[in-house]
């Protein structure tokens, strides 16, 4: 049988392939994920490259179906993930139980790594509200596209690292600190795209329906991340 051909972003890749082999083992149709940075998969999905769906954060998916690379009513709500904190291994946990307890450890901090993704631009938009933008300017690195931020505590580059959880469990090199309180939480909902090119939409509706599932709940929880939540449409400040 042919594969089911889709792409993601980097975050959902490790529940996606979870979910893929999960599907496989129980349809009988093979499914394939290939994974990259947001806008480079959004690129390819743009420049006429053939997959079945696309899985990124939500308003990116909105875009693709403003432009008709998504087909109408093509997106599907799948996954929740929130951003923790990170520092390198073996060095001292900061306090993250408050708003004004991470604001403090970031002012703290020598450099502090985010992510080109959704949930890093929610980042810098919090400092702003904090009135430490100015301050941190020279201070933050942003982690490459399809770049770890894991990599860059990993390596020493920045002492504080923030992107969400799923990025950073299964990194060597760091330790997860926590997540962001709930008061500062920031949420990326990632949503899948039926591809308007494709001419296997039941079938891509039959694996969505099945990633959905309550049978699909453990392994977003294992890879740190939940089922979507109604009204949340993508990366911002609020309780997840």
């Amino acid at each position: 049988m042919t594969p089911l051909l889709g792409i993601s972003s980097m975050a959902p890749r490790l529940v996606l392939a979870e979910l893929a082999e999960a599907y496989t083992a129980r349809s009988g149709c093979p499914v394939r994920f290939a994974a990259g940075g947001g806008v480079e998969v959004a690129q390819r999905v743009r420049s006429g490259e053939r997959f079945d769906v696309v899985v990124l954060a939500s308003d990116a998916i909105e875009q693709l179906m403003a432009s008709g690379h998504v087909m109408p009513g093509g997106r599907v709500d799948l996954l929740c993930s929130g951003v923790a904190v990170a520092v390198r291994a073996g060095q001292a946990h900061p306090d993250l139980s408050t708003e004004a307890s991470v604001r403090a450890a970031v002012l703290a901090a020598d450099r502090v790594g985010y992510s080109t993704g959704p949930s890093g631009r929610a980042l810098t938009d919090l400092f702003a509200r904090w009135g430490i933008a100015e301050r941190m300017a020279g201070r933050l690195v942003c982690a490459a596209p399809g770049e770890p931020v894991a990599s860059l505590v990993a390596d020493g580059r920045v002492a504080l690292g923030f992107q969400q959880r799923s990025e950073l469990i299964h990194a060597d090199g760091i330790e997860v600190v926590g997540d962001l309180p709930p008061a500062i939480q920031i949420v990326t909902t990632f949503s899948a795209g039926i591809c308007a090119g494709t001419a296997r939409a039941a079938a891509v509706r039959e694996m969505l329906a099945f990633m959905n599932s309550p049978d699909a709940v453990a392994a977003k929880q294992r890879q740190g991340m939940g089922p979507a939540v109604p009204g949340i449409a993508h990366s911002r400040s609020q309780t997840l």
